[in-house]
């Protein structure tokens, strides 16, 4: 896409790829953080976990799950 660019050609012989290093450390960081810190696995119903979100309105209260009471 913009390799084709002149200016981008120009930009990486002065300056170095550097949306391609910013990848690479992105890249690197991914897969340290994966190691360190696997991701979760979540069983939630995803109905509840649309209540949970917020996802039913744009309330200031939190909404409860399907057949919760206040108390």
């Amino acid at each position: 896409m913009f390799q084709e660019a002149p200016i981008y050609r120009q930009l990486i012989a002065e300056r170095g790829d550097v949306p391609a290093q910013v990848r690479g450390e992105a890249e690197r960081i991914a897969r340290d953080l994966q190691r360190v810190m696997p991701p979760m696995r979540v069983s939630a119903p995803v109905a509840a976990e649309r209540a949970w979100s917020g996802a039913h309105g744009a309330s200031a209260a939190p909404a409860l799950p399907p057949g919760a009471q206040l108390g």
